[in-house]
């Protein structure tokens, strides 16, 4: 798994998330738990992690939607 996307806002990780889905990309948000622990405050920022082998699929797909700014290098 590798991760294509850090962020606190929770729309870009949803728009992300059905993105993979539609595209059939194996997906899931690792830290989500951490967030809740630490009071939902925002101060934890939750990852996007993809199946390594179609991350660059996975990267295109979120550039495509207008999301690169939110891309990790």
């Amino acid at each position: 798994m590798l991760e294509i996307i850090r962020t606190n806002d929770v729309v870009i990780l949803s728009l992300a998330q059905s993105l993979m889905k539609d595209a059939g990309i194996y997906c899931m948000v690792a830290d989500q738990s951490m967030s809740v622990l630490e009071g939902s405050l925002g101060l934890l920022q939750r990852r996007l992690m993809v199946d390594g082998e179609r991350a660059d699929e996975a990267r295109r797909i979120l550039k495509d939607a207008g999301l690169e700014a939110e891309l990790r290098p």
